[in-house]
């Protein structure tokens, strides 16, 4: 595997976290797809070849429906990992078709429209509810003290985990998705592993609960949901709601302080939604574009593909750039402009194919709600301190944002 060793793209760079523009347009400029030593992949940075390759069926997230690890050139996952990958692997974010198939569409069964549609009311008084006591306190860590709070309240009460569980799904997610970083260190693995024992754990107690005495909520939705005969295994439950969790709100949590934090450093436009809260939903969607929370999807050949001259080989990996993507000028106009009015904007951020976000509408009232009542309870909101980034590339987001009341 060749690749230019002066590279822009490092990951573990701060220098690079803080802005990765620069690196991506680097990317872009040097072809299609580029070869990554340091991590054996194959990134793939713009915006035409990152969609397509999310709807091509030659390649997957897993490839174990297919092949073993030794057929597929890999090696297997370290065995005290296993608790981590039990997790991972029967969910459907990395599953592929029958399975994800089946999975998918049981899910959906009990993650309806209207579902969502039910919960928008409850959203939007809960992000009043956290805005309100920031205002009250003059200000405080936006990230603490409202963009985490309130996805995760909404996605446990949809889920039903009682108030008193709730303290402790954030540091059990945000362990677990430190394995989704690119060579993650064996300290962050066994936090993963930890975690992965202790939730799987709690979740089977309270589903065993729920069997005894369904619900209203999610959990009970998916004991009862059934297709044909086909029900999800307790492991699928398991896996399915510790995915409905760490998906259903660590987007939404970056999502939510990566906007503000470029809102604050473009006074002009946070002026502008300031002076027309219409263009919420536009601000939305422009937000998760200019400052996409994913960075970085993976996917692995598993037929023989061809892109741009270069064949990648069954068992190869490949990194879909979608931060670079989202500012590729083939796609948006002056995309390292913030332009919260922007109307085509056909970010990837939720991703797409089969894979597409199924919690994307839910995020997007999250979203709208923290957003409108920050704008009409806190006009005069401004930044206390400059932030940090997190030590993290693909999972993108702030230690936290320190606001005040002006």
């Amino acid at each position: 595997m060749a690749a230019p060793s002066d590279l822009a793209f490092d990951p573990w760079d701060p220098a690079f976290l803080a802005d990765p523009c620069p690196a991506y347009a680097e990317l872009r400029a040097l072809g299609r797809v580029i070869p990554y030593a340091p991590t054996g992949q194959w990134l793939v940075p713009h915006h035409a070849d990152v969609s397509a390759l999310l709807r091509d069926r030659r390649l997957g997230r897993t490839y174990r429906h297919r092949f073993g690890h030794e057929d597929f050139g890999r090696t297997p996952p370290p065995p005290e990992h296993e608790p981590f990958h039990t997790l991972n692997d029967h969910g459907m974010l990395d599953l592929e078709p029958p399975d994800h198939t089946r999975i998918r569409r049981l899910v959906s069964k009990a993650f309806t429209p209207r579902t969502v549609d039910r919960l928008a009311p409850y959203v939007r008084g809960l992000a009043e509810e956290l805005v309100s006591r920031l205002v009250r306190a003059g200000g405080g860590d936006l990230l603490r003290e409202v963009a985490e709070p309130l996805p995760v309240a909404v996605i446990a009460e949809m889920l039903g985990i009682p108030e008193a569980d709730r303290a402790q799904l954030r540091p059990w997610s945000a362990d677990i998705c430190g394995m989704y970083e690119l060579n993650p260190p064996p300290e962050a693995a066994a936090r993963a592993v930890r975690a992965s024992v202790e939730f799987s754990g709690y979740l089977r107690e309270l589903i065993a609960q729920r069997r005894k005495a369904p619900g209203e909520d999610l959990i009970s939705g998916l004991i009862a949901a059934y297709d044909e005969g086909e029900r999800l295994t307790e492991q699928e439950m398991i896996s399915t709601c510790v995915l409905l969790l760490n998906a259903g709100h660590e987007a939404t949590v970056n999502a939510t302080v990566n906007g503000w934090w470029a809102l604050f450093r473009h006074p002009d436009q946070l002026a502008a939604l300031r002076a027309d809260h219409a263009l919420v939903p536009s601000a939305v969607e422009e937000l998760m574009r200019y400052d996409t929370p994913l960075q970085l999807f993976e996917r692995w050949v598993l037929d023989d593909i061809e892109i741009d001259g270069t064949t990648l080989p069954r068992g190869a990996e490949v990194a879909l750039l979608f931060g670079s993507a989202n500012h590729d000028p083939a796609v948006f106009d002056a995309p390292g402009k913030l332009d919260l009015a922007r109307r085509d904007n056909p970010h990837i951020s939720f991703s797409a194919g089969i894979h597409y976000c199924i919690g994307a509408p839910l995020a997007r009232i999250e979203l709208a709600a923290s957003m409108t009542a920050l704008l009409k309870q806190a006009p005069t909101l401004r930044l206390a301190t400059t932030p940090h980034r997190k030590p993290n590339f693909v999972i993108r987001g702030l230690e936290g944002l320190d606001v005040e009341i002006g």
